[in-house]
């Protein structure tokens, strides 16, 4: 038999519903039980009977019985190998009590899918006492697309964070290698998307005329750092929108693909000694801190397929960090 719990009601938790903060620490018990609880007084709060509708308050104390017909919660909090703590402990860029943000690797998922069972969500499955409490995404890169990931360790913190997305305050730099140069050089991309499921997996396109009922508008602006002759050019990206795809499909529309974009391809094959890999960095991303305390502002360094290709062009890390976070992103 379990032993009584007693659990202090955390500040995260302030204001939240008895049954709610069961919910999220119990998923598993069923909400009939948990009226019989109640009715029975065997759940207290501070001591004193409750109802499933009483507002909690941060450092309150809840009664917590035996629950030994209480199923293990959904997507419980799963052990991570020593292999899993040592690859999130290595691709950490920041962390404090609010945030964790990563350098995500090329070629791994943020999230899961049908054929995808590895991938940084599952990592963060294993850092909370379950599916309520672990830490969350708060935005998301392509699966090819390295770079600066930002997660978030409390519900709250992700709400703060999700309203700063949603309003554009979070300014965000990407990096990416292109197929000839941009003329002009410096310029905003103003093309709405449409997506568009193909064989291949979903894309995404430029919207046509009378398409404006499901058309999602995009703004990008982009400014050329360096470039290799004609062949290639360093593209510092900044996005105003948040859509799918939406560099990769952006920098195509524009007549310059991303080296290596295999949905969006250029139509023409990679330089001799350049990885078969996209070339697309989640460079730097800078927000105000969901505390209210000062900015992040974090760099993410190149992976080795990018290193490799600054060599075989000559193009410099200190040429690309010239981006002015601050200009006008209208």
């Amino acid at each position: 038999m379990p032993p009584v719990e007693t659990r202090n009601v955390s500040k995260d938790e302030d204001g939240m519903r008895l049954d709610r903060w069961f919910k999220t620490h119990y998923a598993g018990l069923p909400h009939s039980r948990l009226e019989k609880l109640l009715r029975t007084g065997q759940v207290r709060v501070d001591g004193g009977r409750a109802k499933a509708s009483t507002r909690l308050e941060a450092g309150q104390s809840v009664r917590v019985p035996p629950l030994p017909d209480a199923p293990p919660p959904p997507g419980a909090k799963k052990a991570l190998s020593k292999a899993d703590r040592d690859f999130l402990k290595d691709i950490t860029l920041y962390e404090d009590d609010d945030l964790l943000i990563l350098n995500k690797p090329s070629g791994i998922a943020v999230q899961g899918g049908t054929k995808t069972t590895q991938h940084i969500d599952r990592l963060l499955e294993g850092l909370g006492d379950g599916p309520e409490t672990r830490p969350r995404l708060v935005h998301r890169l392509d699966r090819d697309t390295s770079g600066v990931l930002v997660v978030a360790k409390r519900r709250s913190v992700a709400a703060k964070l999700g309203r700063a997305f949603q309003t554009r305050s979070v300014r965000k730099v990407y990096w990416a290698l292109v197929h000839g140069v941009p003329k002009p050089p410096q310029g905003k991309i103003e093309a709405a998307l449409v997506k568009a499921a193909t064989s291949d997996g979903d894309r995404v396109r430029k919207a046509r005329p009378g398409e404006q009922d499901r058309a999602q508008s995009a703004v990008t602006h982009y400014a050329v750092t360096d470039r290799a002759g004609q062949q290639v050019s360093l593209v510092s990206l900044k996005p105003v929108t948040g859509r799918q795809h939406q560099l990769r499909a952006h920098m195509a529309i524009l007549g310059h693909p991303i080296l290596g974009d295999e949905k969006y391809p250029a139509g023409e094959d990679l330089p001799e000694g350049i990885a078969r890999k996209l070339h697309l960095h989640a460079r730097r991303i800078a927000f105000a801190h969901p505390s209210g305390e000062g900015t992040v502002d974090v760099t993410a360094p190149l992976p080795p397929h990018l290193e490799q290709a600054f060599d075989a062009f000559g193009f410099s890390p200190k040429g690309g960090d010239t981006d002015d976070l601050d200009e006008d992103r209208g």
